[in-house]
């Protein structure tokens, strides 16, 4: 029988979940801060990082045992499909191709509705009991995860998704495996519900830019259902272009891109017309004594004064030897050696 674990309720008394009713030393931006994704290690004792919102109004209404229940049909169907689909694969008398004079199906035909059926069975179990909790997927390398993560975590407790029915995510800690990508769940209460589904998921690309992969359920996730399945029956609720055109999405990655240029061209005018002026009125001061942040001016100065001393240590190198050697070329020295 399939239970719940840290994969989708997080641990009572762990550290690396945060929520403003379990947050009484810590506020989300420290947190944020204090717990990179990048950064922690998964050791085995923390494989996930959370951020709960805390406005799940349907957190009790499901009760375990009506839980367990569910999981169990889904798991026994599961089990009935796998168990005909390789049935299917392994009867010499079913084609591998369809016969349109006889009629006869082939394989992957009578496969993929095999897989459909299924998923229609999942969805009356997930009726019947109202088990409809799920997830967006999102990918992520160890590269560009800590700001995709803080601003999915931000904007559920005070942005963007805070006006929607997502109430919690949480994304998966730092491995050493070859091309590692981290995965970011943000979770909703019916990922059967179409609309809400879709206004998170604008939201998701339009605000934030990310590349999503589908929508799972919870029951999926519990009862083992994924991409290396035997049954091949598709792993998500909902595929990206389930919900919207790829147009409709290369619109919204667009405009996402455009005010994030616009962001980036505000600040660096910014920048660019605060040095000159600061520059301008450090040359006025023409300090012999400039600090490594000065004008370039200053730093000219500095240049040639330290040339003068290296001038003046080569010709104390010669006159005495192996004296009064700088401490820059005995390191130039022992790297010489050390090529040797």
């Amino acid at each position: 029988m399939a239970e719940e674990n840290e994969d989708t309720v997080p641990l009572r008394g762990y550290k690396y979940a945060w929520s403003p009713f379990m947050a009484v030393d810590i506020n989300i931006k420290d947190f944020l801060d204090k717990f990179r994704p990048s950064m922690v290690e998964n050791d085995g004792t923390k494989p996930w990082i959370w951020v709960d919102s805390g406005r799940r109004d349907d957190e009790d209404a499901l009760a375990q045992t009506a839980k367990v229940t569910a999981l169990e049909e889904a798991k026994k169907t599961l089990e009935e499909i796998t168990t005909q689909i390789e049935a299917i694969k392994n009867d010499p008398a079913i084609p591998t191709r369809s016969n349109k004079k006889t009629g006869a199906k082939s394989k992957k035909e009578l496969r993929e509705e095999l897989q459909a059926s299924a998923r229609e069975k999942f969805k009356v179990i997930a009726e019947k009991y109202q088990y409809f909790c799920g997830k967006w997927l999102i990918f992520a390398s160890s590269e560009k995860v800590d700001m995709i993560w803080k601003n999915l975590a931000n904007s559920l407790i005070e942005g963007p998704l805070a006006n929607t029915k997502a109430f919690c995510v949480k994304v998966s800690t730092f491995s050493s495996e070859p091309n590692y990508r981290h995965v970011i769940c943000l979770y909703l209460p019916n990922v059967y519900d179409k609309n809400e589904v879709t206004k998170v998921m604008k939201i998701l690309i339009g605000d934030y830019g990310v590349n999503l992969t589908g929508v799972k359920s919870d029951m999926y996730t519990l009862i083992g259902v994924n991409s290396k399945h035997p049954s091949g029956i598709p792993s998500t609720i909902w595929r990206n272009t389930d919900l919207m055109s790829e147009k409709e999405m290369q619109e919204l990655k667009a405009g996402h891109t455009k005010a994030d240029a616009r962001t980036k061209d505000s600040d660096n005018t910014g920048a660019s017309t605060s040095v000159p002026n600061r520059l301008a009125s450090k040359k006025k001061k023409q300090d012999v004594f400039a600090s490594d942040d000065e004008d370039d001016e200053g730093e000219q100065r500095r240049k040639d004064a330290l040339a003068k001393k290296k001038q003046a240590v080569a010709l104390t190198k010669t006159a005495t030897k192996r004296t009064n050697v700088s401490d820059d070329e005995s390191e130039d020295k022992d790297a010489k050696r050390q090529k040797r």
